[in-house]
């Protein structure tokens, strides 16, 4: 599977769920509940991925945690927040960036139409 079919059943899921909860709960309800539905179409969901560091090949345990992986192919990092920020960005792209993935999603839950909420990310590796 691509990373381009992984992302559109994501997105799909992700749309019916935030039809079903709406926005305004914890980031933790929506990744719970995103890893459930991902899970159930068969599709292999990693929660809360540990993602080592490797500064001068030395690697390190910082406590970066993946959201979602899934596949091992997308990362999928989950927002539930008024606004996002530049930052938000960066940090999946630096995510795909240390794990050398070329597809992310920011979703961010806390929207009235979640279509608005969802932005993917490429790493031009």
């Amino acid at each position: 599977m691509t990373e381009n079919e992984i992302s559109n059943k994501v997105i799909g899921v992700a749309i019916e769920l935030h039809k079903k909860l709406g926005p305004g709960l914890l980031e933790s309800v929506y990744e719970n509940a995103l890893a459930y539905d991902l899970r159930e179409l068969g599709l292999k969901v990693g929660q809360q991925v540990s993602m080592p560091f490797e500064y001068k090949k030395v690697k390190l345990d910082v406590g970066y945690r993946l959201d979602l992986l899934v596949e091992d192919k997308v990362i999928i990092e989950i927002k539930s927040i008024e606004l996002l920020a530049p930052v938000h960005y960066a940090q999946l792209l630096t995510y795909l960036k240390l794990s050398n993935l070329k597809l992310g999603l920011l979703i961010n839950f806390n929207t009235k139409l979640l279509k608005d909420g969802i932005h993917r990310l490429v790493n031009n590796l």
